[in-house]
């Protein structure tokens, strides 16, 4: 039986590193297709750390946040907030919210928050805070 200290983050973290194109392309398709995966995507762990440690939302680490490069146009990019989600959270909501704010705040760069939702609960789908 699981209890609250097994550790499921460090492989889905493992994972999305080792992956990340293929994990986009499989979970978020449409933000996959606007993304040039020729150019090098860089994980910011530091930057992310600062951050998860400004936002003091008790939980305090978001999975993972990317640096890609959009296609067309100028060079461009977007910072990628990666969260996954094994159980209902009633702050789940508020913690996206806060880290994309937070993000924005400190780099001035658009941001995508997605979240992998991967509790048993089909009719649980936070899809904003207010």
């Amino acid at each position: 039986m699981a209890t609250p200290n097994d550790d499921y983050d460090t492989p889905w973290k493992d994972a999305v590193i080792r992956y990340f194109p293929d994990f986009v392309a499989f979970y978020f398709p449409l933000a996959h297709a606007e993304i040039d995966w020729s150019c090098p995507q860089r994980f910011l762990e530091q930057e992310l750390a600062q951050v998860a440690h400004d936002a003091e939302l008790g939980k305090r680490l978001a999975d993972k946040l990317v640096e890609v490069t959009l296609k067309g146009g100028a060079p461009q990019w977007v910072l990628v907030h990666l969260e996954v989600q094994g159980r209902r959270d009633s702050r789940f909501a508020e913690r996206m919210f806060t880290y994309n704010y937070r993000i924005f705040d400190r780099y001035r760069r658009p941001v995508a928050s997605m979240a992998l939702l991967a509790d048993g609960n089909a009719g649980w789908k936070p899809d904003s805070f207010g």
